[in-house]
């Protein structure tokens, strides 16, 4: 089999959620000889350009771009160990600490602007439900984030949210990483009055936000925060 035939056997396994198949043929091309680096650009990072476009479509459906991210996830997690660093940030968007804040433990919404992150793109750390304010700023200081994601569904939880971006400043972090809330009670105005710099209505508009605060030019905290579905 060819390379150019091996790319796009694991492009159309990585869209069709096969995720056995997608690790198979990924590792079967590394002991070939393949560059782990090509299979990434040419295979997993089209297959979620793919994805991505036949969500915004609705040309597939959320259970079918899940079983596809795991797919990918698969794939990923066989080539990134093949990778340096430097290679790394040539084709991730950014690197995302995502979890629901204290008090919480709802995650449905959460796990969805994981998967729907990881297929745009971006390096996603999901650390759970119930997550200290301390435990967010550890994880993005840990991994070197880019992005704080907070997530929550109840109202009384909510002041978490602003309690972590309270907490950035007081350590003298709050310059280092941009800061995204969603959820339920969460609005346009709660975003702003917090000083987040981005909110998205719905779970998909996570990925947008996410987008602009990296490509935007502008380091953190924005003046104004980036607001989606107000």
């Amino acid at each position: 089999m060819s390379k150019e035939e091996t790319l796009d056997k694991l492009i159309q396994t990585i869209i069709n959620g096969d995720e056995a198949e997608a690790k198979k043929i990924t590792e079967d091309a590394l002991a070939a000889g393949m560059d782990p680096l090509d299979m990434v650009k040419q295979g997993a990072v089209k297959a979620m350009n793919i994805i991505g476009e036949k969500w915004r479509r609705f040309e597939m459906f959320l259970s079918h771009v899940m079983l596809a991210a795991d797919a990918m996830k698969s794939v990923m997690a066989v080539l990134l160990p093949k990778i340096t660093a430097e290679q790394k940030s040539k084709f991730s968007l950014g690197r995302v600490v995502l979890g629901t804040v204290s008090g919480d433990i709802h995650d449905i919404g959460k796990n969805l602007v994981g998967t729907l992150l990881s297929v745009a793109g971006f390096e996603v750390h999901d650390i759970g439900v119930d997550i200290q304010s301390k435990d967010f700023i550890q994880k993005a200081k840990e991994l070197n984030a880019d992005i704080i994601a907070m997530s929550c569904l109840l109202s009384t939880s909510m002041y978490f949210q602003k309690d972590i971006i309270q907490y950035l400043k007081d350590a003298g972090l709050r310059k280092q990483y941009y800061v995204i809330v969603g959820g339920g009670p969460v609005t346009a105005d709660w975003t702003t009055e917090i000083g987040a710099d981005g909110w998205g209505k719905y779970a998909d508009d996570a990925a947008t936000v996410c987008k602009k605060l990296v490509t935007g030019g502008v380091r953190p905290p924005l003046p104004k925060p980036i607001l989606i579905g107000e």
